[in-house]
């Protein structure tokens, strides 16, 4: 089943073609470049600008918009996001080839991880949790965390990243995933509260 604003977007791509997408894509982009931000591996962060990611999905996506409208098998944002990330993949790969770094292989997935996840989700939630003092012991608290993340399956991970995360809604994140709507919303249940316990955890060791 899909959502009212997955048929809205593709009738309107379906109507207008290249204005829609670009209104589609304009509106999108705050969040596109959110998801960049978790997903970027942290060591070519530095190097790889969001705006120049982004516009090369874009030049990608307005060559591929006939194609996708042909037979869309997930909604147009979650079309665009694949795009981004596929171009992100690219631009990892670049980057490191640059580096001959072949002894540390990223896992590329154009829908799934770019990065390691556990590693972004860990820097991410030590953002929100660590007080500026704390700081100094960052490095070991983010290893620490996730290796805690790491514990869990990797389907319980990507569910997290996707609607903790990236903010997707549970139909994205089913779409992202292959799964049913109501699957993917059990499993980020599940996921959630055993977060919640290693939080904890981290918590009272740190106590």
């Amino acid at each position: 089943m899909t959502s009212a604003a997955f048929q809205e977007d593709l009738q309107r791509l379906q109507q207008f073609g290249q204005t829609a997408l670009a209104d589609l894509y304009g509106a999108s982009q705050p969040r596109l470049e959110r998801i960049l931000r978790f997903r970027i591996d942290p060591r070519i962060r530095s190097r790889v600008e969001s705006a120049d990611v982004l516009q090369e999905a874009w030049l990608t996506a307005s060559r591929r918009l006939a194609e996708y409208l042909q037979q869309p098998t997930v909604s147009p944002f979650v079309w665009l996001r694949q795009l981004v990330l596929q171009t992100l993949v690219d631009m990892h790969r670049h980057e490191f080839r640059q580096r001959r770094d072949a002894g540390r292989e990223l896992h590329l997935a154009a829908a799934g991880p770019v990065g390691d996840t556990s590693l972004s989700m860990a820097e991410v939630l030590l953002a929100q949790l660590t007080s500026p003092s704390g700081r100094l012991v960052r490095a070991e608290e983010v290893q620490q965390l996730q290796q805690s993340l790491d514990a869990l399956p990797e389907l319980d991970r990507e569910v997290l990243a996707l609607r903790h995360f990236e903010q997707l809604s549970n139909q994205q994140t089913a779409e992202v995933l292959q799964l049913t709507p109501t699957a993917a919303s059990n499993r980020y249940v599940r996921a959630a509260a055993r977060l919640a316990e290693i939080l904890r955890s981290r918590e009272s060791e740190q106590a």
